[in-house]
């Protein structure tokens, strides 16, 4: 039982950690409050139920994930996002309506109902001594390589500094040369990449309907209210932190209480340390 405890916090802290990795992205570096991040989360998981649908191979679930989203991020990062750089408040309000539209769209295609989709890899693996689904350990395997590869990314990549000379000063890059546009577009269109990801990863584990991107919206904000903005360090110790007591709460006691612990937790942290918990270690 302890085992399976400890899986299953491994199993919460690394999908949270996937799902707000985007709004990490868009909303530290951009500085665009996303409030449609929820929905591209949903619709990646709704990749899987495109392809079964139309009778595609199941190899083709990530392409199509990663393609539908790449291309309803990057429309609006043209139409709308690419205005309102910098401008929290205007970007809440147009992201929300966005967010709507979004979610009425897929109601339309798919209708309000809740649908399932099956795991690509059945069966358990035996993990310190307990039987664990395989198909969670894949995905914490995965995760955690994914995160190492951006962590040294972050520090060794050109397009990396380019992005913190932009946050920074974007006059003064773009002054040196730096394609602030581009690199913001496709920054943007990466974090909505990555949230449409935790959504594929997240659908055999969950029901998928349209208003599902919600609750996703709201614990990845509250990890990085809690974790702070500006690198991987603090998102890291953000989803720590939400998902861990969440998780812990619900096993022990309900899903309610580890909700309310998970909201005292976000108000304190605004309170007590508005910065985040990564400021405590700098």
């Amino acid at each position: 039982m302890p085992s399976v405890l400890f899986l299953n916090l491994v199993w919460h802290i690394s999908t949270l950690a996937l799902v707000a990795l985007g709004l990490a992205i868009v909303f530290g570096k951009l500085r665009i409050m996303n409030m449609a991040h929820g929905e591209f989360v949903m619709i990646g998981a709704y990749a899987p139920i495109i392809t079964s649908t139309m009778g595609m191979p199941g190899w083709l679930q990530v392409p199509v994930c990663l393609g539908s989203v790449a291309a309803v991020a990057f429309i609006l990062e043209r139409l709308v996002i690419r205005h309102l750089y910098g401008r929290m408040f205007d970007s809440l309000l147009a992201t929300w309506g966005i967010s709507i539209l979004l979610r009425e769209l897929v109601e339309l295609a798919f209708g309000r109902g809740f649908q399932s989709v099956d795991l690509p890899l059945s069966g358990t693996v035996q993990v310190f001594g307990t039987e664990y689904p395989s198909y969670r350990v894949a995905v914490m395997i995965g995760i955690t390589l994914g995160f190492a590869g951006l962590f040294w990314w972050e520090r060794k990549s050109r397009t990396a500094v380019r992005i913190k000379a932009m946050v920074g000063n974007p006059d003064l890059a773009e002054a040196v040369g730096i394609n602030t546009s581009r690199l913001s577009a496709g920054a943007f269109v990466f974090g909505c990449c990555t949230a449409g990801l935790a959504g594929l990863v997240l659908a055999p584990t969950i029901r998928v309907e349209p208003m599902m991107g919600l609750d996703y919206l709201i614990r990845s904000f509250f990890a990085l209210v809690v974790g702070g903005l500006g690198g991987l360090e603090g998102l890291g110790l953000g989803v720590t932190v939400i998902a861990g007591v969440q998780s812990l709460l619900s096993a022990v006691s309900s899903q309610t209480h580890g909700y309310i612990a998970v909201l005292v937790i976000a108000i304190l942290s605004l309170w007590l340390k508005p910065d985040g918990l990564r400021s405590v270690f700098r």
